[in-house]
Order: structure tokens, then sequence, then C-alpha cells
């Protein structure tokens, strides 16, 4: 049953839709401007890199406490909650209370569940689970975006590099599982960013002032 609590814990968690909240508080519902994703990117290249950033802290607080909580309640463990030596549940329940974070962001009931992609959700969740592991995966991702300036690109990169790092630190096969479900998910949310990088449209992180002006005017 912990599995389920956590589940829904994170999802609660998830619901707070932060780039959605701010928009309003700026007068426009983010979802209609932009690439029309109620999260970090859009939010930068809509209303600027202030309330960009505002929106990642946002975003990866609610996982991390999330998954701090869940785990403080079932006795789990992960990289904020390392004191419960030989823990029944592992770091499951900060997996699950993580991914249900995600599907939170991503699909928010109170918002016809349309919401984010859940990329900054996701790096703060990888955060959660072990930092050893969230480091590898970050270093590629840096490395990539540095290169690239995609934050598309560098997303799916890092969703395919953190389970497999996973395997190589003999992880439990459930917490990897959940990981390639939600890769999975990620993926499919992802279709028309994938087929903007097939046909080399898809627009490279920056913040344009004047892209931003005219957004908001629509």
């Amino acid at each position: 049953m912990f599995r389920i609590y956590s589940l829904l814990i994170g999802y609660l968690f998830g619901c707070f839709q932060s780039a959605y909240i701010i928009g309003r508080l700026k007068g426009i519902d983010i979802r209609e401007h932009g690439s029309g994703n109620a999260g970090f990117t859009n939010t930068t290249r809509v209303l600027g890199k202030d309330l960009g950033y505002l929106v990642f802290f946002l975003d990866t607080a609610k996982v991390i406490w999330a998954c701090v909580i869940v785990s403080l309640i079932f006795h789990g463990t992960g990289t904020f909650t390392s004191g419960f030596e030989g823990s029944p549940t592992g770091v499951l329940p900060c997996a699950y209370a993580g991914i249900g974070a995600i599907l939170g962001h991503i699909f928010p009931f109170y918002l016809g569940f349309r919401g984010g992609k859940g990329i900054a959700s996701s790096l703060a969740l990888m955060l959660c689970i072990d930092w050893k592991v969230a480091l590898i995966t970050f270093a590629v991702g840096i490395a990539l975006v540095a290169w690239k300036r995609i934050i598309s690109l560098t997303s799916l990169v890092m969703l395919v590099v953190y389970p497999v790092t996973l395997v190589i630190f003999h992880y439990d096969w459930e917490v990897i599982a959940l990981i390639c479900a939600f890769t999975v998910l990620t993926y499919i949310k992802h279709i028309p960013n994938i087929k903007r990088l097939l046909n080399g449209t898809e627009s490279r992180f920056g913040y344009d002032k004047n892209a931003k002006q005219e957004e908001v005017q629509q």
C-alpha cells in the first residue's frame, strides 16, 4: 500500500503548477504562449529568465519535498533521507512519490490535465534517489546543453543515461522499471520536439526580449 500512498501524495505535490500560477499572476495563461508548455523553458522564453529560474526552483522543490516527506513516513531511503539503515522499503517510497509528483506536474487535474513536460521535476527525482547517479547524469546534460543549447535534446539524452547508470550501480529492478516507464512517457510527451529535432528546426535555449514581448501581446 505504501506504493499507492506515495504516488498519491507525490501527485498532490506535483499539482502545484508553478508556471501556470506565475503566468496568471502576470495576466496570461502560459499554455497559450510560446510552445504552450507550462514549464521553466517556456516561462523563460515568454516571461524572462528570472521567472523561468523561479519556476525551475519551485518545480524541483516540490518533488524534493514529496520524496522527503514520503520517505520519512514509510522509512525509506534516498539522498535526503539516508538515516534508515536496513530500511524495508529502501528507495521505493522516494521513487514512487517522485513519479507521482511528475505525473501531477504533467497532468494536473484542475487544469484539464494539461501541465508541463516534467523535465525540472525529473532532475529533482534523479537527485533524490541517488546523488551520485544524478551527478553523472547532470554532467552529461551540462556538457550537451553547453554544446548544442537545445533543452529538449539534453533532456531526452539524460532520461536514457539515468536508468542505464542505475543498472550499472545495481539498483533494484523495480526502481529501474519505474524510471524506464517514465522515460517512455516523457518521450511520448516530447514527440513534437523529436520531430523538430529530426527536421533541424528545434529552437535553442536562450532568451530573446523582443520574442517575449511579441508572445505576451498575442
